[in-house]
């Protein structure tokens, strides 16, 4: 039987109030908290971005380029990811983009030093600034991101000054979350990424500290950390290193990369003394292929401490399961097999 023309209508616009009903329950995020990411345009920061809107946050994304941080916005709702101009080494700019904000994340950090971007100013004096805006704003929920082998006495600038950072907001904010991660793994990485571009175009790979351990941490467990550490489920205070369930050397994990790609290539070891001359080199080189400080990371074992596994300062008692190599290299390291997604794999 068919339906009268005058109920078609009402349940037309039945239909249309439910659509606007689920509309305005999709935007309760509106009222929710707003959470200040500095570095969230990153690697690890638009992971943490999407872990963030997830639990229905607002993200600010404080970067110093938001023209370039638009890619961000389909992670969340309309309105939800805001991209603000913000640069740690200016004060003044942490002020403004932390202004109403209920809690902050600082991913900032670089992996070598470049113009007016340096070890001091970022790792140590960006530190500080947000630490010391967030206790001006009387913000406590801060989560700040270091590395492991963050130490005042290290001979690696990187190193040194990541410590020097995690005092500083230590000693601005005693409850605030530190995370301490090994190297991180995911899509955008500079590592696997890197490798097996190199591996593409040359029959050989140079491996400085080829028995150097690594503890390899998905970027997407990081960030679910971080988030937990915004919702309240960290133990303020605590610094937690993040490592993956796995433990193996640098010519391990080029290893594995190289069975990945489904490429045969020579795994070259350079002695230290020769990749500190190189480091010394290139570091002035377009690209920075290496520089000296990374050379003199590369010489010290980068793994969760015994400490921090046996007090609970892990992945583990955050309720989190580290996510192994295996279940994530293959979704974006198959661009560089020879035949792309299409090269048959033994089984």
């Amino acid at each position: 039987m068919e339906t009268p023309p005058r109920s078609r209508l009402r349940l037309r616009f039945a239909g249309r109030t439910a659509a606007i009903a689920g509309a305005l329950v999709n935007t309760e995020y509106v009222k929710s908290r707003i959470v200040t990411v500095f570095g969230g345009s990153g690697f690890v920061g638009r992971h943490v971005v999407r872990a963030l809107v997830k639990r229905g946050y607002r993200v600010r994304v404080a970067v110093r380029r938001p023209e370039l941080a638009g890619f961000l916005q389909p992670l969340g709702q309309v309105g939800q990811i805001t991209a603000v101009q913000a640069n740690v080494r200016a004060q003044w700019s942490v002020e403004r983009a932390l202004s109403g904000a209920d809690a902050v994340v600082n991913l900032v950090g670089i992996l070598a030093e470049r113009g007016a971007q340096r070890f001091q100013a970022v790792h140590a004096g960006g530190a500080r600034a947000v630490a010391e805006s967030c206790r001006a704003a009387g913000i406590a929920n801060l989560a700040h991101v270091s590395a492991i082998g963050a130490d005042p006495q290290s001979a690696s600038d990187y190193a040194r000054t990541k410590a020097i950072g995690e005092e500083a907001v230590r000693a601005t904010l005693p409850g605030a979350v530190i995370f301490r991660p090994s190297i991180q793994f995911g899509p955008e990485d500079n590592l696997f990424n890197r490798f097996a571009a190199m591996a593409r175009r040359s029959p050989v790979l140079p491996l400085v500290g080829p028995q150097t351990r690594f503890q390899p941490v998905f970027v997407g467990d990081v960030a679910e950390a971080i988030a937990r550490a915004i919702a309240g489920e960290a133990v303020r205070g605590t610094t937690y290193e993040l490592g993956g369930p796995q433990i193996r050397t640098f010519r391990e994990l080029m290893e594995l990369m190289l069975r990945e790609i489904g490429r045969r290539r020579i795994l070259l070891p350079i002695p230290f003394p020769l990749a500190r001359l190189m480091g010394a080199v290139l570091q002035y080189l377009p690209g920075q292929l290496l520089t000296l400080d990374q050379v003199r990371q590369l010489a010290v074992d980068n793994v969760v401490s015994a400490a921090a596994e046996v007090e609970g300062r892990t992945l583990a008692s955050l309720g989190i399961a580290p996510t192994g190599l295996e279940a994530i290299l293959p979704s974006y390291l198959v661009r560089f097999r020879p035949r792309g997604q299409f090269e048959r794999r033994s089984a």
